[in-house]
């Protein structure tokens, strides 16, 4: 039995938003390229699971923690095609057209649509901040897109990002559900087969992307390490580093803490990229609205026997399934797409 160190844990959730933060940028690079979305996609879960698959078989106990039964396959595969493809796939679509900041931020929405099935899906007991979070995080994404002047965000940006949030709530969901029997080595390697599988699939029916710019460079950095970054430092570790992170801290704090990664990756991405990814004053007070308004939302679950949902000041019980279900069993944050 590990011993839980809080100080530990904290080092590792916020070394992993760094490494989730740069990979967005790391990301926009590659797809500037001429990579598309289901491109990179697709070289990512691959990537991943080639390295999770010998870290698998190397690591004890062996490739006995790969065992399948037929009752967990249906899981495993939506849990792999929702949080690992489709959400990074729209992901990849929301930064390229748009600022990586404002594509996180939409995408950062997933914990709200996770709290409100939580009270009207599964019929559970929430306090009042709830809606409070809701409505700031609703009124800083209106002030993040601008809504009172003419809408100059793309588009199929926002709406990729918006569908980012929603298959990132599917994900959580369905990671509280089932999933916590398994070790989490195991579980994003069977994850992210699936995804690899998905990207195949989708690579033969559509017939499209153009893989020579794999053989470029981006602004002046082979693409081939830039999808080095991506697979190992971009996936691989930072998903191990949550994962460890959970021994040492509540999955709340994990979650909040977490949430420098949007952060992080504004600042990144401007002082990479340029003035393209900047943010003004309106955008960056409405993200700091949507930040604010996620950690009430990841607060505000009564756990079972806990105190009444009114009782505002009351201490919160141990951590419940939606502190759970926002950081993922065995993945990160919101931030993991990338």
């Amino acid at each position: 039995m590990i011993s839980p160190r809080p100080a530990l844990g904290v080092v590792m959730v916020l070394a992993s938003g760094i490494l989730f933060a740069v990979n967005g940028t790391v990301s926009k690079l590659v797809l500037r390229t001429g990579i598309d979305a289901p491109q990179l996609t697709l070289l990512r879960a691959a990537g991943a699971f080639t390295v999770l698959l010998a870290l698998s078989v190397l690591v004890r106990p062996g490739v006995r923690r790969l065992r399948v039964t037929a009752r967990q396959v249906p899981l495993l595969v939506g849990y792999g095609l929702t949080g690992f493809f489709l959400v990074p796939m729209l992901y990849f679509v929301a930064i390229s057209r748009l600022p990586v900041g404002i594509g996180l931020l939409f995408e950062y929405s997933a914990p709200l649509l996770v709290a409100l099935w939580a009270r009207f899906g599964q019929r559970h007991p929430v306090r009042p901040r709830l809606w409070s979070g809701l409505a700031l995080s609703l009124v800083g994404l209106a002030c993040v897109a601008e809504i009172w002047g003419e809408f100059t965000l793309d588009g199929l940006g926002v709406l990729a990002g918006l569908g980012a949030a929603l298959f990132l709530a599917i994900y959580y969901v369905l990671g509280a559900r089932g999933v916590e029997g398994r070790d989490t080595v195991s579980l994003c390697t069977w994850a992210f087969g699936a995804a690899a599988v998905a990207g195949l699939l989708t690579r033969a029916v559509t017939g499209v992307g153009d893989w020579t710019p794999l053989a470029g460079t981006s602004r002046g950095v082979p693409v081939a390490l830039l999808l080095g970054y991506v697979v190992v430092l971009g996936s691989v570790v930072p998903y191990l580093l949550v994962a460890g992170a959970m021994r040492h801290l509540p999955a709340t704090s994990v979650g909040i803490i977490g949430m420098v990664e949007p952060v992080i990756a504004s600042a990144v991405a401007w002082v990479t990229l340029g003035a393209t990814e900047a943010l003004n004053a309106a955008q960056l007070g409405g993200g700091l609205l949507v930040l604010v308004g996620v950690a009430l939302a990841e607060t505000a679950r009564v756990a079972p026997g806990g105190p009444p949902p009114p009782a505002e000041t009351d201490q919160p019980g141990p951590p419940d399934v939606v502190a759970v279900v926002t950081t993922g069993p065995a993945g990160p944050g919101p931030g993991d797409r990338a």
